[in-house]
């Protein structure tokens, strides 16, 4: 199973990972190879607890980048 992971770096350095398609499935870590191995656990403990099943889910396609004046 392929899902994807939104990743960012938050104001204290840490990156912060975020399942899209499944809510409130999210995890922080001072490095990336830690923050894949936290996501994955995150991943499977959402799906343990909520036992939804993926197929049910929407596909995540991508991210965009807007920008905004004024900001």
């Amino acid at each position: 199973m392929k899902l994807g992971v939104v990743i960012e770096k938050d104001e204290d350095g840490y990156y912060v990972g975020n399942v899209p398609t499944l809510p409130g499935c999210h995890t922080q870590a001072k490095s990336i190879d830690e923050l894949m191995e936290r996501i994955k656990e995150a991943i499977a403990l959402y799906i343990e607890v909520s036992g939804i099943d993926i197929g049910e889910h929407r596909e995540f396609i991508g991210v965009q980048f807007v920008e905004v004046e004024g900001c």
